[in-house]
């Protein structure tokens, strides 16, 4: 399933990033998105946490992990249709759905929007079939992983520990109002300040801005370039460690 700023095209290049695997024993993704990082290996260390403020996202993976048949019979009727599509958005802003129902609608209003904006039909041809059916891998994926669903700051001070990791990958500067969850100019300042005064290692990709460079001034930052999923060319992008 796409969704903005998706580490699809990156995640070999920050799991290579990672400190040496000695260096700590609970992995934790703050903002965890589609979960590319987490699931590019079969384990990153033995505790793993997977958290983002999205609820409609942690609900669509909770179903993944704990009631995936149920989920694919769900999703069996839906087609690559504008109607559907529509209907979809517009059930989840209602009551009366069930968890499953409401992550079956999460992923056909994601999966068929045009850049994964959640607003707009794609237009565009789409394997819901084949997306379905790559579920089965992700749900062993989280077999072992924590799913939650709270604000970073308070995940990263529940969590923080010597031997913690965290791979935090907040909505781009200047790219917040593309993202459901609100995120403003404070949340930057406001992860800073958190990671600023952990026990544990962390790892950021950002956008590679000078606001970002300016802010993490005192931390190693490296430039790295992906493909761009939306148009021809890279991407520049950075990644930010305290180690």
């Amino acid at each position: 399933m796409p969704r903005i700023g998706g580490k699809k095209f990156l995640r070999k290049t920050i799991c290579e990033a990672f400190p040496q695997p000695e260096r700590f024993n609970r992995y934790i993704e703050v903002f965890g998105g589609m979960a590319w990082v987490m699931l590019y290996k079969e384990k990153h260390a033995d505790m793993e946490v997977y958290n983002d403020a999205d609820g409609e996202l942690v609900n669509l993976m909770r179903c993944v992990k704990f009631h995936l048949p149920e989920l694919m019979r769900e999703l069996e009727g839906f087609l690559n249709s504008r109607e559907m599509f529509t209907d979809a958005i517009s059930q989840l802003g209602s009551k009366g759905l069930t968890d499953i129902q409401k992550a079956a609608r999460y992923f056909i209003k994601m999966r068929l929007s045009f850049g994964a904006n959640g607003r707009e039909f794609s237009c565009s041809p789409k394997n819901i079939k084949g997306a379905i059916d790559k579920m089965e891998a992700v749900r062993e994926g989280f077999s072992r992983v924590v799913i939650e669903n709270k604000d970073y700051d308070n995940l990263i001070k529940v969590y923080d520990r010597q031997d913690a990791l965290f791979y935090c990958d907040p909505p781009y500067h200047k790219t917040e109002d593309f993202y459901d969850v609100a995120f403003c100019e404070a949340d930057h300042i406001r992860l800073k300040d958190r990671l600023s005064s952990i026990k544990g290692l962390f790892l950021l990709s950002y956008n590679d801005d000078e606001f970002v460079r300016e802010l993490y001034r005192d931390y190693n930052i490296r430039g790295v370039e992906r493909a761009n999923n939306l148009i021809t060319g890279k991407y520049k992008e950075v990644i930010i460690t305290n180690y």
